[in-house]
């Protein structure tokens, strides 16, 4: 059973802004954190087979030199992956954030990996002079057991998918977990602490955080939809960072929003892209100019494009049916020497939508973004 972004976002409108007071006045200027999503991968199912150090220290580099960011959001289910990540991308002059992710682990097991990535990385806040933030985690109604019914993910979406549950009760869950988690952040970490939240189902208290933290993917023709979208996280008066926010490499891809990897067919034994599907990098760059000039004039402290590199979604320039590229987030395109090896050594090639976000971040408003 499947969700999209636009369901999962319609599961919480009836709890939606509800008693919302009126929100402050945007402070548009420029972002002062300018970031990239980084996937450390790690789990029993590797979004990085090929991890090597040297591999991550030149993209780091690159994020650093070449993107002009001077924020990386790292994130993964490997803890000593995630560590090295965030002492290379210190060691380059980048503010981190670093954010222990956990698919259907057991409560016990995500709070235990988060004391260890706390410990570590409150060791990183004292010794280099960048900021260090912790994200605690990202959507624990659909990704972590004992709030939603359901021992695995496609379990718990299909519960929520066929309603007639009390969202009262998923809330109490929900935020009982958050506190827990911002005990543990609390309890060995010092620095700013947020989450990322999807949607308006998860009602989170913003209240127990330092940051305002979310993974935004909507689609609005008009930025006027955007900041009447956006406008309900004013009443916390906290800063507010978007941690995710981009599309994938085709056409209609910036209406698909999050569910854009869905576009992929798994049926056979080789993903293969449907015919229906055009590539086409100018949208990913022209969607993620306009948001980030979106962000910038709602006067958020920083927003991450997700994301920098995805190398379990390979181009493949001369076999379009199976140009996974196009169903992938990321500003850089991974070409294998292998394509049959996931584990093979690969190089990447920047995207229209890296050479965008650098451009902005070099220079500010992008001419021509759509907003």
């Amino acid at each position: 059973m499947t969700i999209n972004r636009a369901q999962f976002l319609a599961l919480g409108a009836a709890t939606a802004a509800a008693g919302v007071a009126t929100p402050a006045a945007a402070s548009p200027g420029r972002l002062t954190l300018k970031g990239v999503a980084y996937d450390t991968g790690g789990g029993p199912d590797d979004s990085r087979l090929r991890w090597r150090h040297s591999i991550m220290r030149g993209e780091i580099q690159a994020i650093r030199h070449r993107l002009h960011a001077n924020w990386v959001s790292i994130y993964g289910s490997d803890v000593r992956r995630l560590i090295d990540t965030a002492t290379v991308a210190l060691e380059a002059g980048l503010t981190v954030s670093i954010q222990p992710r956990s698919f259907d682990e057991p409560q016990a097991v995500e709070l235990q990996k988060l004391r260890q990535v706390a410990v570590e990385a409150e060791r990183l806040r004292r010794r280099y002079d960048r900021e260090v933030m912790l994200v605690v985690g990202c959507e624990f109604m659909l990704f972590t057991p004992g709030i939603v019914p359901g021992a695995s993910f496609s379990e718990r979406v299909k519960y929520l998918t066929n309603g007639g549950f009390d969202m009262a009760v998923l809330q109490r869950r929900f935020r009982a977990f958050t506190a827990r988690m911002v005990q543990v952040a609390r309890s060995n970490f010092r620095g700013r602490i947020t989450y990322g939240a999807a949607s308006d189902l998860e009602q989170v208290d913003w209240s127990i955080f330092d940051l305002v933290g979310l993974d935004y993917y909507s689609y609005h023709a008009r930025a006027a939809d955007h900041a009447k979208e956006l406008a309900p996280l004013r009443r916390w008066k906290k800063p507010i960072v978007i941690l995710e926010f981009g599309c994938c490499t085709f056409t209609g891809a910036a209406k698909l929003g999050g569910m854009g990897w869905d576009i992929v067919d798994y049926s056979g034994d080789v993903p293969v892209i449907p015919p229906q599907y055009v590539r086409n990098e100018q949208e990913q760059a022209d969607h993620l100019a306009t948001m980030l000039q979106v962000f910038t004039d709602q006067g958020f402290l920083g927003a991450s494009p997700y994301t920098f590199i995805s190398p379990d979604a390979p181009h493949r320039p001369h076999d379009r049916p199976h140009d996974e590229d196009m169903a992938a987030f990321s500003v850089c395109k991974v070409l294998r020497y292998d394509d049959t090896n996931p584990a093979s050594p690969y190089y990447w090639l920047p995207k229209k939508s890296f050479h965008a976000v650098a451009r902005f971040y070099q220079g500010g408003r992008v001419a021509g973004a759509a907003v």
